[in-house]
């Protein structure tokens, strides 16, 4: 709908805009004020021009000046992101409570009832790759409701699935579509604020992307009871109104696609189809789909930068999802408590959250006062300042509740421990990914979509791959000794922020890929 409306009010403003043309033509050649001449006379007076004429643009990130209705519209479009990320994130974890119930009905064992959260992250990272080239081409809102109503279908379809086998193959093709709209809000947060604005526009949405796996056990919990297939028509509800919402409120924010609209209307109102935008003349899509999806493979191997954020990334995957094997251990067997208070106790992750949440505004300053440090020593912002959200503690509080987690979940010890260790993981894993996107965003600048899917990818194949096999980890090592082993690598990763803090300007001058080697 709005769209739709955003479509008819650039028509509106093309037409407004060829009138004043019009009339300031007019007065300089008396000719015009008596001819009959059609609008196409407007357009510049070479018959047969050798080049295309190119329309000026309108996107949704032009400055606000002022104008309430732009802030009104950025604001519009990031609540719709948190709006898709929410429900779409949740759907790898939401069926982690029914596991128990899904492998009685299929008759399968344990490891073989968790792939599936395995194969739907498997299905996320696959599908990361081809979300780009299709918002680039029929606009960020055509992704959105295309793979959204997908995703309804292949929900129910797995809900619905007659066997083992069938129910793992909508799923995977449900994280396919699932990972588009995921993928491309992302792009929408590029799309509509400025680099300035990006530190604090960001973390919003990345949180709210991390809320959704945090909060799906936790809505879950109880489905067991009802019958297992309650998670998938959950998740349809609430996917559903999230399509509903994005439907009637977001904006097309693609600035290339506006173009494309625009010089449409030009086309139609003038009657000369030499009016063009580029982005319509550039690289067909079959082009850019497999330079999309070739291309982040071939930059992880000279940037290091992505090979070291992409293994930190895939190591907090992998703990956060293999929670959902692992907390039965941690909290259920030690403390005699049910399957579905274990799962509630997901839900002590987000106080960890809505702190990193809480220091979104002093980070934005801290950010805003290196900027203008920079700016009045003549030089250029450092990327570094994006490390400001890990070097806040994240990276360090980060093995520390997981040791405090590993070596207090004891019978003999108070419960609360493990909890509020839960809590501080939280607040460490959303600051730390934050920190990684920014920190890509800003370095890479019109390559990070490559870097990102690179990091995208892997994340969630190995930690896809690896989740079933942490069935095997907790059975046989038991919860502390497989805490510490992810604890120690984590140690072992924590003083890369500060590194990069240090040495990011040296690493960024040897990197080929690298465009802000300021």
């Amino acid at each position: 709908m709005q769209s739709l409306l955003q479509y008819r009010r650039l028509r509106r403003e093309v037409q407004e805009d060829l009138t004043h043309v019009q009339q300031a033509v007019r007065p300089a050649d008396p000719a015009l004020s008596t001819s009959t001449a059609e609008p196409k006379e407007v357009v510049p007076e070479e018959e047969e021009p050798k080049e295309l004429t190119l329309v000026s643009g309108v996107t949704v990130s032009r400055p606000d000046e002022g104008n309430g209705s732009v802030v009104f519209e950025k604001w519009m479009a990031m609540l719709t992101c948190c709006a898709i990320a929410i429900p779409l994130t949740m759907l790898a974890s939401i069926e982690g409570p029914t596991q128990y119930a899904f492998d009685e009905h299929y008759g399968v064992n344990a490891m073989a009832g968790s792939m599936t959260t395995g194969i739907f992250l498997i299905g996320t990272g696959v599908g990361s790759l081809f979300a780009g080239p299709f918002s680039e081409t029929f606009g960020r809102n055509a992704v959105y409701f295309s793979t959204m109503v997908v995703v309804l279908l292949f929900i129910m379809a797995k809900a619905l699935a007659p066997n083992y086998g069938a129910a793992l193959a909508f799923r995977f093709l449900c994280a396919l579509f699932a990972a588009s709209p995921m993928t491309v809000a992302g792009g929408t947060i590029g799309d509509i604020w400025t680099p300035m604005q990006l530190p604090f526009g960001l973390p919003v949405v990345t949180f709210a992307a991390y809320a959704g796996p945090i909060l799906g056990p936790v809505i879950s919990a109880y489905t067991p009871e009802i019958g297992f297939a309650w998670a998938d028509w959950i998740s349809m509800i609430m996917v559903g109104a999230a399509l509903v919402f994005v439907l009637l409120a977001q904006p097309e924010t693609f600035g290339p696609v506006l173009l494309e609209w625009r010089a449409k209307h030009l086309r139609d109102l003038t009657g000369d189809n030499r009016y063009q935008a580029k982005h319509a003349s550039a690289s067909s899509f079959g082009t850019r789909l497999l330079t999309n999806a070739f291309r982040p493979f071939s930059m992880a191997w000279t940037e290091p930068i992505i090979l070291v954020f992409s293994f930190y990334l895939t190591l907090l995957y992998f703990v956060l999802f293999t929670f959902l094997n692992g907390y039965p251990y941690i909290f259920e067997r030690p403390y005699g408590i049910s399957t579905s208070l274990t799962f509630i106790i997901w839900s002590a992750m987000m106080p960890g959250v809505f702190a990193a949440m809480a220091s979104i505004p002093y980070i934005y300053h801290l950010t805003k006062k290196a900027a203008a440090k920079a700016a009045a020593a003549g030089e250029s912002l450092q990327p570094e300042v994006s490390l400001y959200y890990s070097m806040a503690g994240a990276s360090i509080l980060m093995p520390v509740s997981l040791f405090w987690m590993a070596w207090t979940c004891y019978s003999d010890i108070s419960i609360w421990s493990p909890i509020v260790a839960s809590g501080v993981f939280g607040y460490a894993l959303v600051c730390i990914f934050t920190t990684s996107y920014m920190y890509i965003i800003f370095v890479y600048l019109q390559y990070a979509a490559s870097a990102l899917g690179f990091m995208t990818f892997t994340r969630y194949v190995i930690s896809g791959a690896l989740s079933p096999a942490s069935i095997v980890m907790y059975d046989n090592l038991g919860p502390h000794i497989s805490l510490t082993i992810v604890a120690i690598v984590t140690t072992v990763m924590a003083p890369v922020p500060y590194i990069l803090y240090i040495y990011g300007h040296k690493i960024r001058a040897m990197s080929r890929n690298v465009q802000n080697k300021a």
